[in-house]
């Protein structure tokens, strides 16, 4: 039997993540918007970065990572480094080869927290509207604004008396859990604070529910298609929606009349006022058991856009659904208001460029 020599051969293809992903996948029309947005960010990229120099790990593909982070409810940033390894997907989407080493999750966190510091996110968000903007998905004149309680990343454990520097035992029972004893103890913002995160205040959503450490999340969008245009995080401290709806609202640009939608919450004398001083058509939903009656008459609610507008601004909640849901910004993973509001603010972007990429796939998404 004559023998032969076998040679055995590897053969290697290689194909870029690019060539991988799907003409028709979601994803490509979010990267295209996001790219688009941080291409017109590049010189506040620069001028950050001046001094210390460019980042081991580019803003650009910090962001996207966020991005992704966001859009696949990936609950920590090790878990997001080890999907990111896995999935050719992300790795596109984030602008990675397939050879490329992850980043070590603590090298990713510190270059995301330095972004943290800065408006990146509100630029973000601006530059994500202007698109929509430009393709015809918002209204200029119709609004509607909405506050929602973000639950802090802090036990009620840690609300304790000001001044007070001794910290709680810790349970025998489960060490390192502190045991503290609430009993028959009167508690309020005015008395107590968390050691953990100072800026958090225990807030409500109504009355019986229970009281939780939380920052107030406000958001004013747009009546055409629901767009989110603004946001404002502030301490819950009873009055912030409304402090928050006005600096929202002080912020629209131009001189012409708007009007803006709300719930029976804003339905204050104050916060009236101050809307009709701005030019600015208060259509709030009318409080009727409030001391006094309704700050809201006839002369508003007669009109046929009241109506319209209480119907659109239930749309609202469809924003906080998917920021609370699948942005997991229900109980934030970061401590302080500058870091929560900078969060909250990135979700409010991703929110837009899903909504957008829906209402572009629409034939009647622009009507």
């Amino acid at each position: 039997m004559r023998g032969h020599d076998h040679q055995q051969a590897d053969i290697y293809s290689y194909l870029s993540p690019e060539q991988r992903v799907r003409e028709s996948h979601p994803l490509r029309k979010i990267r295209a918007m996001a790219d688009e947005a941080l291409k017109n960010m590049s010189e506040r990229f620069d001028s950050m970065y001046a001094k210390t120099g460019r980042p081991s790990i580019p803003p650009e593909k910090l962001l996207r990572a966020q991005l992704i982070q966001m859009l696949y409810s990936v609950r920590s940033e090790r878990l997001l480094m080890e999907e990111i390894d896995y999935s050719m997907l992300f790795r596109w989407f984030v602008g990675m080869n397939l050879d490329e080493p992850v980043w070590d999750v603590t090298v990713f966190t510190k270059n995301r927290n330095r972004l943290l510091e800065g408006d990146v996110a509100r630029e973000f968000l601006a530059e994500v509207v202007r698109q929509a903007e430009s393709k015809g998905l918002t209204s200029d004149e119709h609004f509607t604004v909405v506050g929602t309680l973000i639950e802090a990343w802090a036990s009620l454990k840690s609300f304790q008396r000001k001044g007070e520097k001794k910290a709680p035992p810790d349970d025998p029972g489960n060490p390192g859990n502190p045991r503290v004893d609430f009993h028959g103890e009167k508690r309020s913002n005015q008395t107590h604070e968390s050691t953990s995160d100072p800026d958090a205040l225990l807030a409500r959503k109504g009355n019986g529910k229970e009281a939780k450490l939380s920052y107030n999340g406000n958001a004013l969008t747009e009546n055409r298609n629901g767009l989110i245009v603004n946001t404002e995080t502030l301490q819950a401290n009873g009055t912030a929606e409304r402090d928050a709806a006005l600096l929202m609202l002080e912020q629209i640009p131009g001189t012409d009349r708007v009007t803006v939608g709300a719930d029976k919450g804003y339905d204050t004398k104050d916060f009236i006022a101050e809307c009709r001083h701005l030019k600015i058509t208060p259509h709030v939903a009318q409080n009727v058991k409030r001391n006094g009656g309704s700050a809201i008459d006839i002369r508003t609610t007669r009109h046929q856009g009241y109506a319209i507008s209480q119907q659109k601004r239930k749309r609202i909640e469809e924003c906080f659904g998917w920021m609370k849901t699948i942005a997991l910004v229900r109980k934030v993973r970061h401590r302080g208001i500058e870091k929560v509001g900078w969060l909250f603010t990135f979700a409010a972007a991703a929110y837009n460029l899903v909504r957008m990429r829906n209402l572009l796939a629409s034939p009647v998404g622009a009507a």
